[in-house]
């Protein structure tokens, strides 16, 4: 899986999360991975890309840093 934000992109390796249909697959971040910094200060929106599916443009909302800074204390 790719994260891309304004600033750069990463690449992750995914791992199923089990289960049925619908299928979901995760990644693990630590909280002081940089990609998180790059998410956060991002231009309004980041993207996911998984191979063989749609990528997705997500919206950048205060939250989500707010969250980061919390998961760092």
């Amino acid at each position: 899986m790719t994260l891309r934000a304004s600033s750069g992109l990463s690449l992750f390796e995914t791992r199923a999360t089990g289960g049925g249909a619908p299928y979901y697959t995760a990644i693990s971040l630590d909280p002081s991975d940089y990609m998180l910094d790059r998410i956060a200060f991002s231009r309004g929106r980041f993207a996911i890309e998984t191979a063989g599916l749609q990528s997705l443009a997500i919206p950048i909302w205060p939250e989500f840093t707010r969250v980061v800074e919390d998961c760092r204390s």
